[in-house]
């Protein structure tokens, strides 16, 4: 069973959350840690992020400068396998993204996958590279997450970039993709992006994952729109926790998204991380609490490597 149809016949409000790759260097132990903290809310699903490679400028002696390309956080085909291995009762729905991928590599990578009987997948473009204005893909990769959406449908279809190949498999993976409440940071208007999220969602995509927002209008108002244009598909509202005082500063220029003023001001009255992280949790308790009203068939929390503040809504929540 793919997490698709839990969406579709849930009689109750699933909860799933997102985790990073360790970082180039460090072990697996991390991830399990996360997971072992929050296993006992039953979760539905986990999400494995990717990171493509990043350009960087080493200094030589004598002070010229050598380009290299490394890879941060490497090996998410790998922890999910591991991840699938472990805790078998888990759907692990990996990341897969346009940055850094060829048609070639990505059909690839789509093989591995389904030989692990990795079925889930959420379908991004990517950012752009630190070293980039604009994003760019890779020479014959795709520009848009409606392409690699529509690579992975002729895969299911039996349809593979060598038309010669003989005795094609077809697969059998379900994708996700991204939608914004707020907008994508790229786009001209709020029309246009809905637009291109139509655009995903005919090509194939089966449900809709948010971008974090901050006031559950923003989502209810997206959801309606949605639906207004013919996008019916599961709409999983996304939730990130604040957990600094920075992050009130931080998450909008990083993400494109606003921030309410009385989550502002109560984080302003804060005097140190540790009262704006217990801010940060009780905001999304209240969060939580309204979208299981409203009847959204998930919550999905994003970590980023930070457990507690996801257990401790949580537990007061699932």
């Amino acid at each position: 069973m793919k997490v698709i149809e839990h969406f579709k016949h849930t009689q109750k409000t699933c909860f799933s959350f997102e985790i990073l790759p360790p970082l180039k260097g460090h072990n697996i132990d991390m991830i399990y840690r996360t997971i072992d903290h929050l296993i006992e809310f039953k979760p539905l699903n986990i999400n494995v992020t990717y990171h493509q490679e990043e350009v960087v400028y080493k200094q030589l002696p004598g002070g010229l400068l050598k380009k290299q390309s490394i890879r941060k956080r490497p090996g998410t085909v790998a922890i999910s396998a591991a991840i699938k291995y472990k805790y078998p009762d888990l759907h692990v729905v990996p990341h897969l993204i346009c940055g850094g991928f060829s048609k070639d590599s990505t059909e690839y990578a789509l093989i591995d996958l389904h030989f692990l009987g990795i079925k889930d997948i959420l379908v991004l473009r990517g950012d752009p590279l630190k070293s980039q204005r604009h994003f760019r893909p890779e020479p014959d990769g795709h520009s848009y997450a409606v392409d690699l959406v529509r690579q992975i449908v002729a895969m299911n279809q039996g349809g593979y970039l060598d038309e010669d190949l003989l005795n094609r498999t077809a697969t059998d993976f379900s994708a996700g993709v991204a939608g914004y409440p707020e907008k994508h940071t790229e786009a001209p208007n709020m029309e246009s992006d809905l637009q291109y999220l139509k655009e995903k969602v005919d090509a194939g995509a089966d449900y809709i994952v948010t971008q974090m927002f901050f006031d559950n209008k923003d989502y209810f108002e997206f959801v309606k729109r949605c639906k207004a244009i013919g996008i019916n598909v599961p709409i999983i509202p996304g939730i990130k926790p604040l957990n600094t005082k920075r992050d009130i500063m931080l998450l909008p220029k990083t993400f494109g998204i606003s921030i309410p003023n009385d989550l502002v001001d109560a984080v302003n009255k804060c005097r140190t991380d540790s009262e704006a992280f217990r801010v940060g949790v009780e905001w999304g308790i209240q969060q939580s609490k309204e979208l299981m009203r409203f009847g959204v068939p998930a919550i999905h929390y994003f970590t980023i490597g930070i457990a507690d503040n996801v257990k401790a809504i949580a537990r007061e929540v699932f």
